[in-house]
């Protein structure tokens, strides 16, 4: 299927509120998914005959910036038998507190590798993914303080009486 073809399966099954905007620029073109339908959206990519999504080679989350205090998650899908790809996006504001981080729902019962894959990005940034099934940090230890990808993080200068710089 085409980029277009995906688009309109995703509108006809979900209304046109389901696509909030879309990037032609680059090599590989980009649908932003209502952030609340992400997970329904990715399950119907993966479960439809004429799409099968069944691989996840790629989740990152993004901070863009202090000035925009906005953070998202882009989401790289492959259908291996179709030998076709696809990008995702979902975009939120947030104020950049830590005790409410940015959320989105979760895509692990979608595909087992989200489950790393998120993990990763609430260690590094601080994105909260609803219905984790153990979300945790994988990289930083357990106590570690703040989330080092964000544009507004400030290295602790120890750690355990270990200078961290």
């Amino acid at each position: 299927m085409t980029f277009e073809e995906i688009k309109a399966l995703l509108i006809s099954k979900f209304g046109e509120e389901v696509i909030v905007g879309e990037e032609q620029l680059g090599k590989q073109p980009a649908l932003l998914i209502k952030p609340e339908m992400i997970a329904d959206v990715c399950l119907e990519l993966r479960n439809n005959d004429q799409t099968w999504f069944d691989f996840l080679s790629c989740l990152s989350g993004v901070d863009h910036g202090v000035e925009e205090n906005v953070f998202s998650v882009v989401y790289h899908l492959a259908s291996i038998p179709f030998k076709n790809q696809l990008t995702l996006k979902v975009k939120k504001y947030h104020d950049r507190s830590r005790e409410d981080l940015p959320s989105f729902p979760t895509v692990s019962h979608v595909w087992r590798t989200a489950d790393w894959h998120e993990r990763e990005a609430f260690d590094l940034l601080g994105i909260f993914f609803e219905g984790h099934p153990d979300l945790r940090r994988i990289l930083l230890p357990d106590d570690w303080e703040g989330y080092p990808l964000r544009k507004d993080y400030k290295a602790q200068e120890y750690y355990h009486g270990i200078k961290v710089n």
